[in-house]
């Protein structure tokens, strides 16, 4: 039997099971702790932060936080708000994210993370990087001007011999997400559908699949992010 913790988060007591993460039980109660990186079966590379809580008073990633019994975490407070705004500034002035013409619009998370937490013009200088597109793939293209590394294509994309289809090249701020292009020419429309679904921003596009979803059908007009785990 799975041993059982109890925390708080904004004072509500729920249960952990040992060696969850504050975001899955978090998940489970109900309760929403916005995140890019983190995905249901992959394990969090936590590179994003937007999931950053308090845990007894220091800040932390919810994504890689395991429960403890007794653990007082703050998560819906001014202050981690403004820094989750903060964040998602960050990543669109890092990329060139121009929501209007991305096949991903309406099911962006990066977009709708924005909206919710009110993000106008960012507070940084825009970057305007200037990264390679690879468009080789016969089904799939890669835009990484778009991408925010989440790795969530890395962790959950493996072809018929679980073999990874996706890769990380370089460190630190010269990263980039590769494609094997000799795998990816042999992978179904499904996977490459899953491609595009799993990654949370426009980076990854199955070729000729864009805008085929008209405005007010999308999954973030019907309801905001985060709506499917909050009560």
């Amino acid at each position: 039997m799975s041993e059982t913790v109890t925390l708080t988060i904004d004072g509500k007591d729920i249960s952990g099971i040992k060696g969850e993460t504050i975001v899955q039980a978090a998940k489970r109660a109900g309760i929403y702790i916005p995140t890019l990186c983190d995905f249901d079966g992959v394990t969090s590379p936590g590179t994003c932060r937007v999931c950053t809580v308090k845990v007894d008073g220091r800040a932390a990633a919810a994504c890689k936080t395991r429960v403890a019994e007794g653990a007082v975490v703050e998560c819906d407070t001014p202050e981690l708000n403004e820094l989750r705004k903060m964040l998602i500034e960050m990543l669109f002035v890092e990329g060139n994210h121009f929501c209007p013409a991305c096949e991903k619009s309406g099911n962006c998370d990066l977009q709708a993370l924005a909206y919710r937490f009110a993000m106008m013009a960012p507070r940084f200088d825009y970057e305007f990087p200037d990264r390679e597109i690879e468009a080789r793939p016969k089904k799939l293209m890669i835009d990484r001007n778009r991408c925010v590394l989440c790795q969530r294509c890395v962790q959950s994309i493996l072809t018929e011999n679980d073999e990874p289809l996706f890769t990380v090249s370089n460190r630190g701020n010269k990263a980039i997400i590769e494609i094997d292009v000799k795998k990816a020419d042999g992978i179904d429309d499904e996977l490459a559908q899953k491609a595009m679904d799993i990654c949370p921003v426009g980076a990854i596009i199955r070729k000729r699949k864009g805008f085929s979803e008209p405005i007010g059908t999308r999954k973030y007009d019907k309801t905001v992010i985060g709506s499917d785990i909050q009560g």
